[in-house]
């Protein structure tokens, strides 16, 4: 099985005139036998770079190149994005205070790591009726590691647990 080209190049740009731009050639409007010819004499390909518009848009170029060349920069481009994880820490609405600063501890460790931290208690039982307690314990969450990151989303309850989400500050 072949796999489609991205472009349509020489005899398969389906079209009686194509607009030609590049640096080495006139610009204009070439009729595609003439188009191909000039392709021809400089050891090239005529490759249509936009068909939507009338005439289409073609370049005079060598295709492997050129495919070579986005290829690279597809590369770079994907090699620069930065992918963000979000890490989950939770407890219930009566944690200890050491147990609260273990689990701040690793919350800034996750946050200095670049990751956004989803912070929440979860309500077990009956300790459904502590929501007041629950958002607080959030809030001095926030507070207590707003060195770190900085509130994304404020508290939000969502069945039995209730959850914020922290990101990293820029630094």
């Amino acid at each position: 099985m072949k796999k489609k080209e991205e472009h349509r190049i020489n005899a398969h740009i389906n079209s009686n005139k194509v607009r030609l731009v590049g640096d080495s050639i006139k610009t204009g409007i070439f009729s595609i036998q003439d188009a191909i010819q000039l392709s021809i004499d400089k050891g090239l390909d005529l490759v249509e770079i936009n068909p939507k518009v009338d005439p289409p848009v073609c370049k005079i170029l060598d295709y492997k190149k050129f495919l070579y060349e986005q290829k690279k920069k597809k590369k770079q481009f994907k090699a620069k994005q930065i992918k963000v994880n979000t890490k989950e820490i939770r407890f219930g609405p009566q944690i200890g205070d050491h147990d609260g600063k273990v689990k701040i501890k690793s919350a800034e460790k996750f946050l200095m790591r670049g990751d956004k931290v989803k912070v929440f208690v979860f309500f077990k039982g009956r300790s459904i009726v502590y929501k007041d307690q629950g958002k607080i314990k959030l809030l001095k969450f926030a507070e207590e590691i707003e060195e770190y990151g900085k509130v994304e989303q404020m508290p939000v309850m969502e069945g039995k647990r209730m959850y914020m989400i922290l990101a990293p500050k820029k630094i």
